[in-house]
């Protein structure tokens, strides 16, 4: 196996990628050697079914290195690209590894320091109130460690048809058995359809099984439209690095389900023009001038065990960005289940006493009822699909 180690020139320290300069910097001497970057080097690829095929995850075995540092073996997993040696501490960036898989076409290099990473970590972690009060010092013992972690990012133009029903609402009076009358919202279904148009420009998808979807949900996005560079291996130098472990078909469907998902909710905002209501879109995506790249973002990231159970923190490594796991006290909880539980009866207890306190009321002083009666039109007929349908929402969020 081939590693590249960037010694410095002047006193033969390791070199280091630094967030401040964005340049090699050596911890010793502080000597610094500039990146050489491109962005005329970063490539869209033109994406199709026949080039996906063949860009699939290789399966590979973990493999050993030597460190030229202090002589050790040292084991490194198969979707590394760049390392550290635990003795010595020596940066390796794995250059073979990088030539059997897809060269990445760009990076996003780290922005934040791990100084104002702890700082904002400290903070959130300061914030979890229903952590167990031990959480904090484990958290500290932790490591954090940066680390690039691949994307796939897809560009494509689409044309989308749609069909929808739009529903549009009319106020009726309508006398009850009692002779009082009310007002009553009905509803009008009509058939609908058009066409929305939408680019789509750097669609972004992880790359790694490793790290959980939801958390690296949570610190997206990335600005990869004015801070990815053409890539480069010494920007690797001092983190950790991965291949990509999710294939290109794999990502392009992803990609796809974000954009048809964004392509609906387009198609409803443009029924929503003309009906007050919109339900059934169907949606019929034509994706014109597909391109897809193979970048690097960057993740900090610190994991810790408790009661058995692993908990990860990520840190976007460009804004800031936090998003984690974490154990909650069974004990904490309690109190809050408490204190709404007191809440809901206080509301009961009042609404009993407005009850009791009303002249011939059903719901009381300052209640209202809400009725909605949905009648369809299809092809100008006219259809009563009930003469009185009553909804009641019984969604109750409690922040």
């Amino acid at each position: 196996m081939s590693e590249n180690i960037y010694y410095c020139s002047n006193c033969g320290g390791v070199m280091e990628f630094d967030v401040k300069t964005q340049s090699l910097k050596c911890p010793n001497c502080d000597t610094q050697v500039n990146i050489v970057n491109d962005k005329k080097k970063i490539i869209e690829h033109e994406f199709n079914k026949r080039v996906a095929k063949t860009i699939a995850v290789e399966v590979k075995q973990t493999s050993t290195m030597e460190c030229k540092g202090c002589g050790a073996k040292v084991e490194v997993a198969p979707d590394c690209t760049a390392t550290e040696c635990p003795y010595c501490g020596a940066k390796y960036v794995l250059a073979e590894k990088q030539e059997a898989a897809i060269v990445p076409d760009g990076i996003v290099p780290f922005k934040v320091d791990k100084h104002k990473v702890q700082e904002t970590f400290n903070k959130w972690i300061n914030r979890r109130w229903l952590a167990p009060g031990k959480l904090k010092h484990l958290y500290e013992n932790g490591k954090i460690q940066g680390v690039y972690i691949p994307y796939w990012t897809f560009d494509a133009d689409v044309v989308c048809d749609y069909s929808a029903e739009g529903g549009k609402h009319r106020k009726v009076e309508v006398k009850k058995d009692d002779g009082k009358t009310e007002t009553r919202t009905e509803t009008d279904w009509y058939n609908t359809h058009g066409r929305v148009k939408e680019f789509f420009d750097d669609v972004q998808v992880r790359g790694s099984k490793n790290l959980k979807e939801s958390l690296l949900k949570g610190i997206e996005p990335y600005d990869t439209k004015k801070q990815l560079v053409s890539y480069s291996p010494e920007y690797l130098s001092g983190y950790g690095a991965e291949c990509y472990t999710v294939s290109l078909d794999d990502a392009h469907r992803e990609a796809n389900n974000i954009m048809e998902n964004e392509l609906r909710e387009l198609a409803r905002k443009d029924v929503r023009k003309h009906y007050d209501e919109v339900r059934n879109v169907r949606i019929a995506p034509d994706y014109r001038d597909e391109t897809y790249k193979h970048i690097l973002i960057p993740v900090y990231s610190t994991a810790f065990t408790y009661a058995n159970k692993n908990y990860t923190v990520l840190v976007n490594g460009q804004t800031g960005k936090i998003k984690g796991s974490y154990p909650k006290s069974p004990v904490k909880i309690g109190i809050i289940v408490a204190i709404i539980a007191a809440i809901v009866a206080l509301l009961i207890a009042l609404n009993m006493k407005g009850e009791n306190n009303s002249d011939n009321s059903v719901y009381g002083n300052g209640m209202e009822t809400g009725y909605s009666i949905e009648r369809t039109y299809d092809d100008n007929q006219y259809l009563e699909m009930s003469d009185y349908e009553y909804v009641i929402d019984e969604d109750i969020e409690i922040l």
